[in-house]
């Protein structure tokens, strides 16, 4: 009996074994079959995730533009704005920081405007679009007309209007050269009919203002009458103002003669302080009454001039010379720049407009230059026609090239306290020109 037991369970034995060694091998085998498909996953999934990294980046946006996308603000954009575009406008910002750098060339404004450029460029960021921060500071300061008008406040704050009224019919040159906003408007309605640009009337206002060479004007111009183009005419006129010692000098020459920049102007008087205080309130009571629609730029220019010659908040009229308008500024630079997006900027327009501003820039220069030549011919006291080219409202810099001018001929020839005269009436000639376009259009 107990032989049989013993054989059972050696029989039992031999049989388990096996079957146990099998069921410990199959085991075995599906756990690293497991591990193997849990490495292959987790390998899977790294992949991916580098994927979607990559798809993200500029690089894949840029180099792999899509059908029917959309930027920041859901307007949708062609494959060439969305990859080359970007790329161009990228380097047209490096540029603008060039010329502010290198060049000297207005480098307050042209490096907020580049950087802006810059940033509204990069895809996928939303950086102008609803929520991304230079798409509210476009809302809270442009859209509204708001840097511009604190520009021109700062600007009233740091102008010396002594000059003209030490010498009022100056005032005429810088009426002079504001011909050169109007002739560039019919010149561009007349290329508008042609077919040459498919500018509308509004548009062609907003452009021919860049002829003033007054960029905050031009912005408040084109922010309420062409928003669209608002970038490509912002940064004309600013590159404009500052190519001023560029393009002014030539023009200046071809239209005098030397006998005629030799001309020495007599010593204008010494301005009383009550018709300084007198002058702002004069011309804002004019601006009411004769073209209200030029009241908030006037009222924001002669509100500063105002707060410099009361001489009692002098606090107040430093603030305005130099924090605040330092701060507008680059808020503003960087607002403008946003509409340097490729979709915006690279259209057939922006040359039109480039164009455009550069001739009214020169005909606002000629004009002036020859109503200075007209007035020196009937008046009693010898006017230098070079001042006349300060009629354009880049203060102080127009006015600095026609002394420069004038000195290149005759080296004691000072004419900068006279060119300045024309160069502020320059400022509140843009003005009022921007206000006949608005009541107009």
């Amino acid at each position: 009996m107990k032989k049989r037991l013993i054989g059972f369970v050696l029989a039992l034995l031999v049989v388990m074994i096996p079957i146990g060694a099998i069921a410990t091998v199959s085991h075995m085998t599906d756990e690293n079959k497991s591990a193997v498909h849990h490495e292959e996953h987790q390998e899977k999934s790294i992949g991916s995730l580098i994927e979607g990294f990559y798809k993200q980046t500029g690089i894949y946006a840029i180099f792999n533009p899509q059908e029917g996308a959309k930027n920041a603000l859901g307007e949708e954009m062609s494959t060439f704005h969305q990859s080359f575009g970007r790329i161009i406008m990228i380097g047209i910002a490096f540029l603008l920081f060039y010329l502010a750098i290198a060049k000297g060339f207005e480098p307050l404004l042209l490096i907020p405007i580049g950087f802006g450029g810059l940033l509204a460029n990069i895809p996928l960021a939303n950086i102008i679009g609803d929520h991304g921060f230079i798409g509210e500071l476009y809302k809270a300061g442009i859209a509204n007309e708001l840097f511009p008008l604190l520009i021109f406040m700062g600007v009233g704050a740091m102008t010396d209007f002594g000059p003209l009224l030490a010498n009022p019919k100056t005032a005429l040159l810088g009426a002079a050269a504001q011909f050169g906003i109007f002739g560039t408007l019919v010149g561009a309605v007349a290329l508008s009919q042609m077919g040459v640009f498919d500018f509308t009337l509004q548009d062609a206002a907003a452009i021919s203002i860049i002829g003033g060479a007054d960029g905050p004007t031009s912005i408040f111009i084109a922010s309420k009458l062409a928003p669209d183009l608002l970038g490509a005419i912002a940064v004309a006129a600013y590159s404009y103002m500052a190519l001023v010692p560029v393009i002014q000098p030539p023009i200046m020459r071809a239209l005098t003669t030397p006998e005629e920049r030799r001309i020495k102007m007599k010593t204008t008087r010494e301005v009383r302080k009550l018709e300084k205080i007198l002058f702002p309130l004069t011309v804002l009571v004019l601006t009411i009454l004769i073209l209200p629609e030029s009241s908030p730029l006037i009222g924001a220019l002669t509100f500063g001039n105002f707060v410099r010659e009361s001489g009692v908040v002098e606090r107040l009229s430093k603030t305005m010379q130099n924090e605040l308008i330092n701060i507008v500024t680059i808020f503003l630079g960087l607002a403008v720049g946003s509409k340097l997006a490729a979709e915006k900027f690279l259209v057939p327009e922006t040359l039109g407009i480039l164009l455009l501003g550069l001739v009214a820039f020169a005909i606002g220069t000629a004009a002036g230059v020859i109503m200075g030549k007209i007035m020196n011919k009937f008046s009693k006291e010898p006017i230098n026609p070079l001042i006349g080219a300060a009629g354009v409202s880049a203060v102080p810099m127009a006015a600095r090239v026609a002394n420069k001018e004038g000195m290149r001929e005759d080296p004691t020839n000072v004419l900068l306290m006279h060119a300045m005269g024309p160069n502020v009436a320059g400022v509140i000639g843009s003005a009022v020109a921007a206000g006949v376009l608005l009541s107009i259009f």
